[in-house]
């Protein structure tokens, strides 16, 4: 179960839009594949990016950062109207003599991925709307064909075509329905593989490949919304649960012009394997396919032909855990050589490596040797014979920007400043001369810079607002090693004018799952943004921990030691992670606080009712307190099918041991959250009642996972965090008796 996200209007951050720790903490993780969706494009060239700005969009020449502007509010404002449009987000043709306006957004599960599109032509300066007579802010993922000449979108689960010449509009696929969806994904797909863009053009512009996923079988979750009207309504969720049989899912091939679909042969059953990635193989008659097996622990690429729907697989790789999908669902496959190979991160040698592989399969070449991991992709910059990506060798929690030569000779190059540590991200321009180099730490808060590669120099940059000094409390990294021998990266924020002497509560946030790290030295690490003042100045020790299972850069063991044991080694890591804590002497054993949310909401839960000698005080929010309630894709990718090993999730599962609660604990949750539903809790709430255990309840009417929704909501709950945890575990320093 993937954290909260922050949302534009939904997510990528990647994550909800509220103010909590947990969607700051994923805030401050640079993602390295792009800009954000309404932020710079490059030119063809990669000498210039284009940006809305002001109502505006200009252009912006590298390196000296030389403003035109492209785009004017008259230019941007439609015939008849009085205002321009307001951008979400601009994408240049091609040849950069139109753009695709994104407007009038609206929130789909976790982005607001669905709009109102227009296409401004730049000659003749003409601004017409796509899909006219499609209702309004329902298109999708709209894109220019290759040459510019059309646009493809998606509205209401099918895909359509318009013509720019004549403003004709095509309809390509017509059984789109709630259950049949066309170009893009279902609610899982979009959670757990992030995919949401489901159609490719053809590099010709002839086709276009896409996705077609049939949930007539996946059963309709019904949440109830009491809140919008005098009579409830239920709100239906397509939504598999673990051990339910997925979507079917297929790829299909239709002219631009419109006309039959072609299928793609895809062995094995479409309703026991996934296809999250899918990408044109470099020319215009085949594509390229990953398939993974229901249990993800199989993944095959396939090559298929598209005039006869035949498909050959390639490559295979097999763990014993699980493979992870991790190329950008959004980005191109990383084809090389004018198409005799390609680029594939695999963690086959026990680390996550680039490789090597060519067209046919049969040659695959490791390119990124060592005892470290490619944290993120970057750029393959086939021209100058060199891969970018980050990653870092010698410390977890850190992130920096790294070369290798494309043919893997020599060693990796460490480009990021040598004189910093934190975390860095990077943006890059097609032609491999420029990049946007944004970096924090802990203590530093989000710097950018634009940077020549590959010295990662800086250049003339636009003016920055004037930078202020931190004022938040300051965060010390340190390791703990427990007595099962299992060092863990921690961060703690100490109480304000910390006495040794004195004896301090301590609070400890959790996450814990394979979906999310905690400890990373980055801005908003250790802000206690829930809790209403200064957590440091009242007098807490604010801690945490990241077990084995965590998705820190220290190899695949590490990663994958948690496949069946979500539950169990991560709960066990976290408590004798503590224990060590406890062996300082200024840390009151008798006043311990855990919190966390969704998957830490989960941990908070077991660890206080497997761990009552320990954690005194708890608060859940949005947790999964029944693993068997949670959606396939996630929860079978990393602890097996129910059928086959069902003890697995009931020992993970904080249900189970809900009648060991001696501590105090709130437990929070949305009604109307989608992702982990609110039935979880009421199962949970149903056993601590059986067994008479007294707890604390906040619903949140109709609220979703992110718990924002509503006026004073996040206010609300912020209140209720901490009154109740200084209700129940008391801030500040207390004498201690110091033996002779």
């Amino acid at each position: 179960m993937n954290a909260p996200r922050l949302n534009p209007s939904k997510s990528t951050l990647r994550p909800y839009a509220h103010l909590l720790l947990w969607a700051l903490l994923l805030f401050t993780q640079f993602s390295i594949a792009g800009l954000a969706q309404n932020a710079q494009q490059w030119t063809k060239d990669g000498n210039a990016y284009w940006t809305p700005e002001r109502g505006e969009i200009v252009q912006y020449t590298l390196p000296e950062q030389t403003r035109t502007v492209i785009a004017t509010t008259a230019m941007l404002t439609p015939a008849r109207k009085t205002e321009p449009l307001r951008l979400r987000s601009i994408r240049p043709s091609a040849d950069n003599r139109k753009v695709l306006i994104y407007t009038n957004s609206v929130r789909v599960w976790r982005n607001d991925t669905r709009g109102d599109y227009w296409v401004l032509d730049l000659d003749k300066k003409t601004l017409v709307q796509l899909g006219p007579n499609l209702p309004v802010s329902s298109l999708m993922f709209a894109k220019f064909s290759p040459d510019g000449s059309k646009v493809a979108f998606v509205s209401k689960h099918n895909l359509y075509v318009q013509t720019l010449a004549d403003n004709k509009v095509t309809q390509l696929t017509k059984d789109g329905t709630d259950k049949i969806i066309n170009g893009t994904f279902d609610w899982a797909y979009e959670e757990e593989f992030s995919c949401r863009d489901g159609f490719r053009w053809s590099p010709d512009g002839n086709n276009i490949a896409y996705w077609q996923i049939d949930a007539s079988n996946v059963k309709y979750f019904l949440m109830i919304n009491n809140t919008d009207s005098i009579y409830s309504f239920t709100v239906p969720v397509e939504y598999p649960k673990v051990g339910e049989t997925p979507s079917a899912c297929k790829i299909g091939i239709v002219s631009a012009k419109g006309g039959a679909t072609r299928w793609m042969n895809v062995p094995g059953d479409n309703r026991q394997h996934y296809i999250p990635r899918m990408d044109w193989a470099a020319n215009s008659t085949e594509i390229i396919l990953q398939q993974l097996d229901r249990k993800q622990q199989v993944n095959k690429i396939f090559l298929c032909n598209t005039t006869n729907g035949s498909a050959k697989s390639i490559w295979e790789e097999k763990d014993a855990a699980w493979v992870d999908v991790q190329m950008d669902a959004d980005q191109s496959w990383d084809w090389i050589e004018g198409g005799a190979a390609f680029l594939w991160l695999t963690e086959k040698d026990g680390w996550r490596h680039y490789y090597r592989i060519s067209r046919d399969g049969k040659q695959e070449k490791l390119l990124t040797a060592g005892a470290y991991d490619v944290i993120d992709p970057g750029l393959i910059d086939e021209k100058n014979k060199a891969i970018y990506f980050l990653a870092s060798p010698d410390n977890a929690t850190e992130k920096y920007l790294y070369k290798v030569n494309l043919d893997g000779s020599g060693k990796a190059e460490r480009l990021s400043p040598a004189n910093t540590q934190g975390t860095y991200g990077y943006s890059f321009a097609p032609s491999g001369r420029f990049a946007q180099q944004r970096f924090s730490n802990v203590n530093t808060r989000p710097q950018s810079d634009w940077v020549t590669l590959p010295d990662c120099k800086p250049i003339k940059a636009k003016p920055d607002a004037p930078k202020t000094e931190s004022t938040s409390p300051k965060v010390e990294f340190f390791q703990v090693t427990t007595v099962d021998g299992v060092t863990m990266d921690g961060w703690m924020v100490k109480p304000k004018n910390f006495d040794p002497q004195k004896k301090y509560p301590v609070v400890f946030h959790v996450y814990t799952e394979p979906a999310g790290q905690t400890v990373k030295n980055s801005w908003g690490i250790g802000n206690a943004n829930m809790y209403q003042g200064n957590m440091s100045e009242d007098g807490y020790f604010y801690i945490s921990l990241d077990n084995r299972g965590t998705p820190a850069p220290k190899g695949r063991e590490w990663r994958k030691s948690i496949y069946r044991k979500i539950g169990l080694i991560n709960i066990h890591d976290q408590a004798m992670g503590a224990k060590e804590i406890f062996k300082w002497n200024y840390i009151d054993t008798s006043r311990v606080a855990v919190w966390g949310w969704s998957g830490g909401g989960s941990a908070t839960l077991n660890l206080l009712f497997k761990h009552p000698e320990i954690y005194k005080t708890g608060i859940s929010i949005a947790a999964v307190a029944d693993q068997l309630c949670y959606d396939n894709i996630y929860q079978e990718r990393y602890m097996g099918l129910p059928q086959e090993n069902m003890e697995d999730f009931v020992n993970g599962s904080p249900i189970t041991y809900a009648k060991n609660l001696k501590g105090k604990l709130l437990y929070i949750h949305g009604t109307g959250d989608d992702n982990v539903h609110y039935q979880s809790g009421e199962r949970l709430i149903n056993e601590l009642v059986k067994h008479n255990k007294m707890f604390q309840l906040m619903a949140y009417p109709n609220r979703s996972h992110g718990i924002y929704e509503g006026e004073g909501t996040t206010k609300h709950l912020s209140t209720l965090f901490t009154q109740f945890l200084k209700e129940n575990c008391p801030p500040g320093g207390v004498d201690r008796v110091v033996k002779p």
